[in-house]
């Protein structure tokens, strides 16, 4: 297998959610490297804001030799592609689709555009229960946690 393994997290609430996260894997098996495993679909409520529809969430596994910011770009231009509309005030809302970088391989990254490993998944089970379907043992290399570590800590943060 060539290239780097990194965790892609593709969510949505608006529209035919199903058929839109399957037509974004597709478009990211084309245009960002092969797609190794794809998770269960999650179902979950918003997370950051109130909104009465349920998010379907689901973690890719790809194999890409792009660099971060070039796989950046490629995800920005699929979810524009597939009805994505950002508004003018930062913050979160319902969405068509959204694709978030989680890991990718053991790259850090830090720059105004782009946060490699995602700074909110280890507080986020919507995004670390599908990563652990696809890739329990990967870790985090700055936490040097897995995912399903990860996961375990989280949920017993919400039990106590």
């Amino acid at each position: 297998m060539a290239g780097t393994e990194v965790l892609l997290l593709l969510g949505g609430d608006r529209g035919d959610v199903p058929a839109t996260l399957s037509a974004a894997e597709r478009m990211i098996g084309e245009r960002c490297g092969k797609v190794l495993a794809r998770s269960r679909d999650h179902w979950s409520e918003a997370w950051g804001f109130d909104d009465p529809e349920l998010f379907l969430n689901r973690v890719l596994l790809v194999a890409t030799s792009l660099s971060p910011q070039a796989l950046l770009q490629e995800v920005l231009s699929i979810e524009i592609a597939l009805g994505r509309v950002r508004g003018p005030e930062a913050g979160y809302g319902p969405r068509t689709v959204d694709i978030d970088i989680l890991l990718m391989g053991d790259e850090v990254v830090r720059t105004p555009e782009l946060h490699i490993p995602h700074p909110r998944m280890p507080q986020r089970a919507f995004a670390l229960a599908p990563a652990a379907d696809v890739a329990p043992l990967m870790k985090h290399p700055e936490m040097g946690r897995t995912v399903l570590g990860m996961l375990d800590a989280q949920r017993a943060e919400q039990v106590a």
